[in-house]
């Protein structure tokens, strides 16, 4: 687990790194068919739904992640752009037969709700670098948290070189605050190596509706449809009701979900996505409104299933 965690904070923002750096050239083009200039707007989202999943002190609960995004970029050259995105995502809980001192029990929690804006800038240094910073603030709370109480904020930058034709790679460094935690500094990866014609490894986005960044093997199957494999690490830590069990409390959700996903690009600009998975060392978390843990509770490994989509205009 501490191994996988340490893994996880090198590539933890990745997905706003790898669109923005990376690989945007490429798949830009192959997505609309002409370079990435002037301007243009990306929406993307999804839903993706857990099944009951049981927890180790007894009960279990369900889980549905409703997410959109909207973003308008202006691109000066290929290589130079400035985006504003905005995004809101709905994790939407459900406990059952929750028992006396475990977590599931009175439900502590049910709607979540995240507000996110980014503002991604991304700048060619010659032909081979490219310079990036993503400033972004975040509200993420229960239905009747106090919105002062939910908010975040973060930073990342970095530069990447492109080693060749089919490899790009590079460092970065990040700053998050958190709620009710000092403030997260950490190391970022950029990876995107195209092995063969048709086979590919990145970091980045991975899917649109759950938000992790990690790790995904891709196959180019045919022009228009590829595969992809991969492992990613999710965290979402919010604000609780002012009036629930735990007022202005903190919840946190982690896990390593496994996932497998085909796209099918509907268009020169629009694509669809199907994932299945497995999530992995689930935990949750409850804390008091300073941060001080009350509960902490493990869950088997849980089923998702679900279905993304990207449209560019």
């Amino acid at each position: 687990m501490k191994i996988l965690k340490a893994f996880s904070s090198l590539v933890f923002c990745s997905s706003l790194v790898l669109p923005a750096v990376a690989s945007s050239n490429d798949n830009a083009q192959q997505s609309t068919g002409r370079p990435q200039t002037g301007w243009s707007t990306v929406v993307q989202g999804g839903a993706v739904y857990q099944f009951d999943t049981d927890l180790d002190e007894g009960g279990s609960y369900s889980s549905g992640r409703y997410n959109i995004e909207v973003g308008q970029s202006y691109g000066w050259t290929r290589k130079d752009t400035a985006t504003l995105a905005l995004s809101y995502s709905l994790d939407s809980y459900d406990f059952s037969d929750g028992k006396p001192g475990g977590i599931a029990f009175g439900a502590p929690w049910e709607d979540i709700h995240t507000l996110s804006i980014s503002a991604p800038l991304r700048m060619g240094v010659g032909d081979k670098w490219t310079a990036f910073l993503i400033p972004s603030i975040r509200s993420t709370g229960e239905s009747g948290a106090e919105f002062s109480e939910t908010i975040t904020a973060a930073a990342f930058t970095g530069i990447s070189y492109k080693l060749s034709d089919r490899l790009t790679i590079g460092p970065g460094i990040g700053a998050s605050t958190q709620l009710e935690e000092s403030t997260s500094i950490f190391p970022v990866l950029i990876v995107n190596w195209k092995i063969t014609d048709k086979l590919s490894l990145e970091t980045g986005r991975g899917l649109a509706a759950t938000l992790g960044p990690g790790l995904t093997l891709n196959y180019q199957a045919t022009p228009k449809l590829r595969l992809g494999m991969g492992g990613r690490y999710e965290k979402l830590r919010f604000r609780l009701d002012k009036d629930g069990t735990v007022a202005d409390g903190i919840g946190e959700d982690s896990s390593f979900p496994l996932f497998a996903n085909a796209t099918y690009n509907l268009n020169q600009k629009s694509s669809v996505s199907l994932v299945a998975g497995l999530e992995t060392g689930g935990e949750l978390k409850i804390e008091n409104s300073k941060g001080n843990s009350i509960i902490e509770e493990s869950s088997d490994p849980g089923v998702f299933t679900g279905i993304t989509f990207r449209a560019r205009f």
